[in-house]
């Protein structure tokens, strides 16, 4: 079995985009939330191997929820994605403590080497 993966993200379509690419390369996608305060709650429940991570959502925004997440897992593999690539945005999200961070609209193997980065450094 794969590594688990939890996609976070309010757009279905982009959930739908990033599930695809990830079990296409053997993950396992554990969990699906539209905002971070659910993606939390999940995180407790599913404890994933890694978390993608839209900034931008209501209720909650991707940055709350990964300092959340952490609080919960100071080891947590979170990578941010955002079609916001401005540098205090990926700044903040680091401090945070995401370990990446994609750019909206991305390629396909972008997502990949960040994932295969990320986790090769858990280990």
């Amino acid at each position: 079995m794969g590594k688990k993966v939890l996609i976070v993200d309010d757009a279905a379509f982009m959930r739908m985009m990033i599930k695809n690419i990830i079990t296409k390369s053997g993950y396992d996608v554990v969990g699906e939330a539209e905002n971070a305060g659910i993606a939390v709650d999940l995180y407790k429940e599913l404890r994933p191997d890694l978390v993608t991570m839209d900034i931008t959502m209501p209720e909650m925004d991707g940055i709350s929820g990964v300092k959340a997440i952490r609080s919960i897992d100071p080891k947590a593999n979170i990578i941010m994605v955002s079609a916001m690539g401005q540098q205090a945005m990926v700044m903040e999200a680091i401090q945070a403590g995401a370990k990446d961070f994609i750019v909206k609209p991305f390629q396909q193997e972008r997502i990949l080497q960040a994932m295969e980065r990320v986790l090769a450094r858990a280990e």
